[in-house]
């Protein structure tokens, strides 16, 4: 057993799901876990499969026809199935949940104390009342630069498509070193439009060093942000994008054309949680709720 986890009381509810010969564990975050045969049973109070995979923070996961996801994270292959309440991590040996998928789901982050926060104002305890099952992910954060550059001017469908181009050509994820070897005219073949200068110039200014994404993610946040603003085509928002998801900066406030409708529809006075050191993943909740809320001529839509 890692130090992530210890061994907790037989009083949950996975209980009912196991053979009575696996331990239960606990995360620091309080999600319970077991081994359940080949598969790791997970039960994570107030989690949403769904509302988490689908809610534009990652897309290199799909939803199957049963309402499992399956899904990768760098060039390890993940299928989660909801079961019972809980959650089957198909496939997955201690070692590597621990490892890998306990940091990526975020899941040693009690999310019932961050949203606790929030629910002093009215609008975001109805935004959490409609997709707090969100855990924002830990991604990583090559992977989450490339990303959110392709997602520049972009829809979710088409940022999933180029992002599969990219990872069916090349077969696995390329390293900055790799990727800035690759030709102009590679990645025209991906169809990311003027998208591709900038993957080439990410690439270039990560594997010479000149973009430190080590050094970024220990900096202050401004100075970070200054950082990776350094790419060409990396803004204000796709480097909050990056620091969130991709550096685990739950500080970092993207701001896209949604969370400004959200902002001017529901806090024209300023938002009180901006500065909050965990302002990231209300904007995560705001998000989600807005592009929910809205109809093709763009009213806001309430329930």
């Amino acid at each position: 057993m890692t130090v992530n986890s210890e061994i907790i009381a037989a009083n949950s509810h996975l209980d009912s799901y196991i053979d009575g010969k696996s331990e239960i564990f606990t995360t620091k975050g309080g999600v319970k876990w077991a081994r359940r045969g080949s598969d790791i049973l997970v039960e994570c109070s107030g989690f949403n499969l769904l509302q988490t995979l689908d809610c534009g923070q990652a897309f290199r996961w799909n939803e199957n026809d049963d309402g499992s996801f399956s899904g990768f994270f760098l060039n390890r292959e993940l299928t989660v199935a909801p079961y019972k309440g809980c959650y089957l991590f198909i496939g997955v040996i201690l070692e590597e949940f621990e490892e890998i998928w306990i940091p990526y789901f975020d899941f040693d982050t009690d999310y019932d104390t961050v949203k606790s926060e929030f629910l002093s104002d009215p609008m975001m305890a109805k935004v959490i009342d409609f997709c707090g099952g969100i855990r924002v992910l830990r991604q990583d954060p090559w992977e989450t630069l490339i990303s959110f550059i392709i997602s520049q001017n972009n829809n979710i469908k088409r940022i999933k498509a180029i992002i599969n181009r990219l990872y069916e050509r090349f077969g696995r994820i390329l390293t900055p070193e790799e990727l800035a070897s690759v030709s102009n005219y590679e990645l025209t073949l991906l169809r990311a439009g003027f998208r591709a200068k900038y993957i080439h110039d990410a690439a270039k200014k990560v594997a010479s060093g000149e973009v430190d994404l080590k050094e970024i993610e220990r900096m202050p946040l401004d100075d970070a942000r200054k950082a990776l603003m350094k790419i060409n085509g990396v803004g204000p928002k796709v480097a909050d994008c990056v620091l969130l998801y991709g550096m685990h900066r739950h500080e970092a406030f993207p701001v896209d054309v949604w969370i400004r409708r959200a902002l001017e529809n529901y806090y024209p006075q300023g938002f009180k949680f901006m500065n909050s050191k965990n302002a990231g993943i209300a904007q995560q909740f705001l998000f989600h709720y807005i592009r929910c809320h809205q109809n093709e001529r763009g009213i806001i839509r309430e329930y």
